[in-house]
């Protein structure tokens, strides 16, 4: 729908927030369509005027035959532009996000510090590939995956203007739930960058891929492939169930949580910032993390058992990173 034709009546203030999305660096396709499919929806019901209303909303969120998925994408997208739409001044209805998906029951792998230690030798022993910047890039990159705890793709997207070596932090732009957020660096992770950025990137442009590949960006098959090199390398078994590379972010999770509980911190008011730092938009994921920990070291349940008696959630493991 590139040459789509807007028609509605909410037309202009739907081209002004996707625009402000763009601005700020925001990828929005796929929320573009979805608000493309709403103007669509809004001017061939015979809607006028700018509010959004609970009818009208319910009947362009929950068409029928479709997916949850869907659902969930539409009340997502819906939500935040209602949200907009209030800052405008604009008296709205703004939808809940209340369709709950399908969980993943992978049960992710927990690094030892053995393993964590074997599998950066690997990276560092790697033998010199000619004509790559692998040997450069992959012990920086992984080291940023281990120690921030972020995502792939939100690794490979950061760019050096990204990085505030004097702040010690990194922003993550527009990342899964379009939410930016600052990720605090460690010490000796920040030296490791500026080193990195001084004489690798010496002369890259502010905008370049922090972690680049032959083409630009690195791109996630590539650092899988690397990835399973180097678990080879450090004899880490695997198969079809992992490891994976999104098991650094499970074990810094699990790793803050176990910290805190030994401390005797209330995980109930400490909640609330890993859910931030992590960038989930719910509580859901984070939760999986507590019953994930309760199981991988039962004596802290013991220890600690009235802070988790009313916050690790019944059930099975089902999770899906949100």
């Amino acid at each position: 729908m590139r040459d789509y034709q807007w028609k509605s009546t909410l037309s202009g203030l739907i081209q002004s927030y996707i625009h402000t999305k763009h601005m700020t660096g925001f990828r929005f396709q796929c929320q573009e369509r979805y608000l493309q499919h709403f103007d669509h929806f809004h001017y061939y019901n015979g809607y006028q005027g700018q509010e959004l209303t609970k009818t009208m909303m319910d009947d362009f969120i929950y068409t029928e035959h479709e997916r949850p998925s869907s659902h969930y994408n539409k009340e997502v997208v819906m939500n935040q532009f209602a949200f907009y739409l209030q800052k405008q001044g604009i008296p709205t209805y703004i939808p809940e996000i209340k369709t709950v998906l399908p969980r993943s029951r992978y049960i992710p792998h927990i690094y030892t510090a053995d393993e964590i230690k074997r599998f950066f030798l690997a990276v560092d022993h790697y033998p010199v590939v000619q004509n790559s910047k692998r040997n450069t890039v992959d012990p920086l990159l992984f080291r940023f995956l281990y120690g921030t705890g972020v995502r792939l793709s939100e690794s490979l997207n950061l760019r050096i203007c990204d990085i505030r070596t004097d702040e010690a932090y990194a922003l993550i732009r527009g990342a899964k739930n379009n939410k930016d957020r600052i990720v605090p660096l460690a010490p000796s992770l920040m030296e490791r960058l500026s080193v990195y950025m001084q004489g690798f990137h010496r002369f890259s442009e502010p905008d370049a891929y922090l972690f680049p590949g032959k083409n630009g960006r690195m791109d996630c098959s590539t650092t899988y492939n690397h990835f399973r090199d180097y678990l080879l390398m450090a004899d880490i078994p695997h198969t079809g169930n992992g490891p994976r590379i999104h098991d650094f972010r499970h074990g810094l999770a699990v790793a803050c949580l176990k910290k805190w509980s030994l401390a005797g911190e209330d995980l109930t008011n400490l909640l609330p910032y890993l859910a931030a730092y992590m960038g989930h938009s719910d509580f859901r994921a984070t939760q999986y993390y507590l019953r994930l920990t309760a199981e991988l070291y039962p004596e802290i349940v013991r220890m600690t058992e009235t802070v988790f008696h009313d916050v690790i959630p019944e059930g099975d493991f089902t999770y899906e990173e949100t």
